[in-house]
């Protein structure tokens, strides 16, 4: 039995040396792939950093390329935006300096006057076709929306009280915005 003792004792020292190298190897192995590990990481972080931050740049340039295009175009809109509207009135400008040409040499008052009212229409109709249009206020009732209230005077019947009596300047509205307010007189 002695000998059975002695070759599990020795077997067993046998399996803890040969567990100890297992162990050893196995810790070395490890070791080996974290250094491994470790010396790649950081390369694939800095690869991973390099790409995001080219990212970031590329976004921003294009970010800043749309920045200065808007502001280029929002310039050309707002230069050209009166355009439209001064190539409608040049031609009732040229109306009116044939017509200070022409009444040099009239004697007679009559044609100037139809003259200067076929260019104030003509005028008037380049305007209405842009979207200008003259805010209607004798006998309407006060707005503050559209009207500014001059003075107000005392109403000459009982029906026109809080209403508009007199008109001293038109207002004017291009689509839904009050361009000018119409300076009115209210009774009261």
């Amino acid at each position: 039995m002695e000998q059975n003792e002695k070759d599990q004792i020795n077997q067993t020292e046998d399996n803890i040396e040969s567990n100890n190298e297992q162990s050893a190897e196995e810790n070395a192995l490890e070791n080996a792939t974290e250094n491994t590990a470790e010396s790649t990481q950081p390369q694939n972080y800095e690869a991973k950093i390099a790409e995001l931050n080219d990212k970031y740049l590329r976004l921003y340039s294009e970010f800043d390329n749309y920045r200065k295009r808007t502001i280029k175009e929002k310039s050309d809109i707002i230069r050209s935006a009166g355009e439209d509207v001064f190539k409608a009135i040049i031609p009732s400008i040229d109306d009116f300096e044939r017509a200070i040409k022409a009444n040099e040499t009239v004697t007679d008052a009559a044609p100037i006057k139809e003259g200067i009212s076929l260019i104030y229409h003509k005028l008037k109709s380049a305007c209405t076709q842009k979207g200008l249009e003259p805010i209607e206020s004798i006998g309407k009732p006060f707005n503050v929306d559209y009207m500014e209230s001059i003075t107000n005077v005392p109403a000459p019947s009982e029906n026109m009280k809080g209403k508009v009596i007199d008109e001293v300047e038109k207002g004017y509205k291009l689509g839904d915005k009050v361009i000018r307010f119409a300076k009115v007189v209210v009774g009261s």
